[in-house]
């Protein structure tokens, strides 16, 4: 895990006392609110529906059980006892008073925590594949990367104030657990012959216009990345368009220039930097990489045998992953129990993960886009007992990939931009699909759940989405079939009209009616199933005889 250095603690500190300035000349009335959005902007401050809500940075979704339990306080202490883990992996906190954010971002500064760029038209958090140099079928450990890109990208002025906000992903797995054909720029690592590089995604994204990143180049060396990166950006920044919010992102640019045309005026930019002041050199590269090192794991017992718990065996079936190192393995949270937000933890929840970390993951922790947690290192002789810890908690709930195991934006009960509730929505399929029986009958399942049309809680890659609606002052959700965010990216597609609220869960069911009558078998999930039949037969079935 990176630490920072004296100059990284003196750069976000010194960015804190600004802060707290700014946010006093608003409060004696020296700045206007147009005047404060961008300042409050920049550092993670955002105006919502009922209050402000903070943005932490959780760079590459990778925590510490210290900066947990900090989390934890000043959830209780400025806020209501809670925080969201979000699908860019950060945490947001929903209630802080403006006077005392100036506080929490120091608070943060002592556990080397921010919440610069996290918001705003910059280059926003590095994400990641949150089993970043835990898996077997990576080509490298993508978190180094993460950090040099974060590195360049903080504060970098030519990029502050781009046309529209910016995300990165990096994953380097032929796996994507990262989503990075739906960023602005996706890296994946690969191998060509003997020398690692990577292949690059432009132009993915979602919200209004979604879509799928297409490869702009299949090998960057290690070296050039910057360069190019900083080729992306510099096209971008002079070409993306200002005069509309909407046609503003970078997806936007590349659909109309199309990626050939983009492309060359990428390669011509790529020319002015190359061997130059941004080349990587392999001392820098190699110093990084050592923050990202393994902890020591030594194995104790070589063979395991646990009792005969079905709540315990679910468990190990749905949320407790191979680790590359024999031993081990890799334990997932589910942020998604019945009744409460997807993503949400309550303080005391923060404390136990974090203690639980400290006892048996080395103090590590990492946040998905799911909306998950993940202990990285548990020895397999104590998975019995890190179980029975989260379930005290309720933590223990094996749904990993499952129907309730739902993405959800705050929807109308946090966001003014919102057009209808998302969390009710979800809070009902946990409680109608809350049988792990029924469940696993169903197989694995993604469902995303937006309140409006930005695409918070991406319902575009879900592979049943829901778009929540405003028709005639009412509440309604529009349904999407066989969207991904995975290495075979697709973009759902519309099954028709949309639904009141008393008649969405019914169309789901119908759904997934349709889906057991023609999966091969068993192991076929919903997802093969549609790629197979494709979209006519759902309708049928939901929409005759409605």
């Amino acid at each position: 895990m990176y630490k920072y250095s004296d100059k990284d603690k003196r750069i976000v500190k010194k960015r804190v006392e600004q802060f707290r300035f700014q946010v006093e000349r608003r409060l004696n009335g020296d700045l206007t609110e147009d005047e404060f959005k961008p300042l409050r902007l920049m550092n993670g401050l955002y105006l919502q529906l009922h209050a402000y809500m903070l943005r932490v940075a959780i760079p590459y979704g990778e925590l510490s059980s210290k900066q947990m339990y900090k989390l934890a306080d000043i959830a209780d202490k400025y806020d209501k006892g809670y925080g969201h883990f979000t699908t860019r992996q950060n945490i947001q906190f929903n209630w802080p008073k403006l006077t005392d954010v100036p506080q929490i971002l120091l608070d943060l500064s002592e556990v080397e925590m921010h919440a610069i760029q996290t918001s705003g038209n910059c280059i926003r958090n590095i994400s990641s594949d949150h089993f970043a140099g835990i898996c077997d079928d990576e080509v490298e450990d993508p978190r180094p990367w993460c950090e040099i890109i974060r590195k360049w990208s903080t504060f970098h002025p030519e990029f502050s104030f781009l046309p529209r906000k910016f995300k990165i992903a990096v994953t380097g797995s032929s796996v994507d657990r990262a989503a990075i054909k739906f960023h602005d720029i996706g890296l994946k690592i690969v191998k060509q012959k003997n020398d690692i590089g990577f292949e690059v995604f432009v132009g993915g994204g979602q919200g209004r216009s979604p879509y799928v990143a297409k490869q702009i180049n299949n090998f960057v060396k290690q070296k050039d990345l910057l360069n190019y990166l900083e080729a992306i950006l510099s096209t971008y920044n002079e070409l993306g368009r200002r005069d509309n919010i909407y046609k503003a992102r970078i997806k936007i640019l590349v659909h109309e220039l199309g990626i050939d045309k983009f492309k060359e005026l990428v390669e011509f930019n790529f020319l002015k930097f190359k061997d130059k002041r941004l080349d990587l050199g392999s001392k820098f590269i190699n110093q990084t990489k050592e923050f990202f090192n393994l902890p020591n794991l030594k194995i104790k017992q070589s063979s395991v045998s646990f009792p005969g718990d079905i709540d315990f065996n679910n468990w190990l079936m749905r949320n407790v992953v191979k680790h590359k190192i024999k031993g081990y393995s890799i334990v997932l949270i589910s942020l998604k129990q019945n009744g409460k937000p997807p993503g949400d933890a309550t303080s005391d929840q923060m404390r136990k993960i974090a203690a639980i970390s400290q006892e048996f993951s080395f103090s590590e922790i990492r946040v998905t886009h799911e909306q998950n947690l993940v202990l990285p290192h548990i020895e397999n002789s104590k998975l019995l007992e890190v179980w029975e810890q989260l379930k005290k908690s309720g933590l223990a709930t094996p749904n990993l990939g499952f129907i309730s195991d739902t993405i959800c934006c705050p929807g109308m009960d946090y966001c003014a931009l919102a057009t209808a509730r998302s969390i009710p929505i979800s809070n009902k399929i946990s409680e109608k699909y809350k049988n792990f029986n029924k469940q696993n009958d169903i197989g694995n399942l993604k469902i995303k759940i937006s309140g409006c049309i930005n695409a918070c809680g991406h319902h575009h890659v879900g592979n049943i989405g829901i778009l929540g609606l405003e028709r005639n002052g009412r509440e309604s959700y529009q349904l999407t079939l066989g969207g991904s965010a995975d290495e075979n990216a697709s973009i759902g597609e519309i099954l028709g009209p949309s639904f009141q609220e008393d008649k969405l869960m019914q169309a789901i069911e119908k759904i997934l009616i349709v889906y057991k009558e023609n999966r091969k078998n068993e192991n076929e999930d919903f997802l093969k199933v549609y790629r197979r039949i494709g979209i006519s037969p759902f309708k049928e079935g939901v929409y005759d005889n409605t």
